[in-house]
């Protein structure tokens, strides 16, 4: 039963690496780049079949996917070459991967919110005695902002808790149209886990289209704002990573296991993972979509063109380092498992 799961979980894993290429695609035509291949996969071709113009293929290891761009690596005098398009149409051809994850957890989101209501930013029922108590944090509060940080969902009050490691927070209410300002020391229960003493709030069931789209673009960017913070975290040696960090085997693992749960709890870890691709695919780094905006944002400030050898070296540098790394989690994700 269980390889049905991993299946699934492979197919989930698929499904964001199909949909940020075909962003890449897609703008690509639109642009009049020819397109070369559409690769879902890396490393060597299982299944290939090629088209018109473009070869598709399937390659040996499910870690991501490539559109291979005619005039991608270096200048080619033609016109539907990607060296020959504007920085800004390279840009939105380069940018378009991203637009997709997107997207596809604003729909993903959206769908789930629609159907199952959401649990809005108010605080709950507040135990007695409790660390919310004693600084006087009261049932139904609005919860506006933690440590200076807007809240968009629940559950950024629950991360902001499970930080906090027992320091102080500082909320920002709206009490019936008055704003408070409420100190909480969490405390560490029986479990080893930080908590203020606040319950759930009821969720707002039956919510329309337009409150669940709402609902989903905070969910969005609270994630993003989430993603951000455990990149952080990670950067300034503040995550165990052993404990905290996992790679292409943890995603898989833990997606086998959010399928056994259940098909909707698998399909918000899809819409999660692809709001986190998009995170990491827009960081300043070198191979990363985000490294070529910062190449072509040069170019257009500059009005000259970066030399390909040196695109060419930067690209070389910084994707060797990402596969070292893919190797490095890979082996700790074996060494190391992260544990569910």
């Amino acid at each position: 039963m269980y390889v049905i799961y991993l299946i699934m979980a492979i197919l989930a894993f698929g499904v964001l690496i199909i949909v940020h290429e075909l962003g890449h695609f897609t703008l690509a035509k639109l642009n009049g780049v020819r397109v070369e291949e559409f690769s879902l996969g890396m490393g060597p071709r299982i299944l290939s079949k090629q088209g018109k113009e473009t070869r598709y293929s399937l390659s040996l290891f499910p870690i991501g996917g490539y559109v291979k761009m005619m005039g991608e690596e270096e200048a080619v005098e033609d016109e539907r070459s990607f060296s020959a398009k504007s920085p800004l149409r390279r840009i939105s051809i380069i940018i378009a991967g991203v637009v997709m994850n997107y997207l596809l957890a604003i729909c993903i989101f959206t769908a789930i919110t629609f159907n199952f209501g959401y649990t809005p930013t108010i605080a709950g029922s507040i135990e007695k005695g409790s660390p919310a108590y004693e600084a006087g944090l009261m049932k139904d509060d609005k919860i506006l902002k933690i440590s200076n940080s807007k809240v968009f969902s629940f559950n950024d009050i629950l991360t902001e808790i499970y930080l906090s490691k027992g320091d102080t927070i500082n909320f920002l209410v709206d009490r019936n149209g008055e704003m408070k300002e409420v100190a909480v020391t969490p405390k560490i229960n029986d479990e080893g886990q930080y908590k203020i003493g606040m319950a759930y709030p009821e969720k707002i069931a039956n919510p329309g289209i337009g409150e669940s789209f709402k609902e989903s673009l905070n969910e969005t960017v609270s994630l993003v704002s989430q993603t951000f913070k455990g990149l952080k975290m990670i950067f300034t040696g503040k995550a165990d990573l052993k404990k905290d960090v996992g790679g292409p085997l943890t995603i898989v693992k833990m997606s086998a296991e959010t399928a056994k749960t259940g098909i909707w709890n698998l399909v918000y870890f899809v819409g999660f993972l692809s709001v986190n691709l998009a995170v990491f695919n827009l960081l300043p780094f070198p191979a990363l979509d985000g490294g070529w905006c910062v190449i072509l944002l040069i170019e257009l400030i500059t009005r000259r063109k970066v030399p390909d050898k040196i695109v060419g070296v930067i690209n070389y540098i910084g994707f060797a380092a990402l596969i070292g790394l893919m190797i490095l989690v890979t082996i700790k994700d074996i060494l190391f498992p992260v544990q569910f």
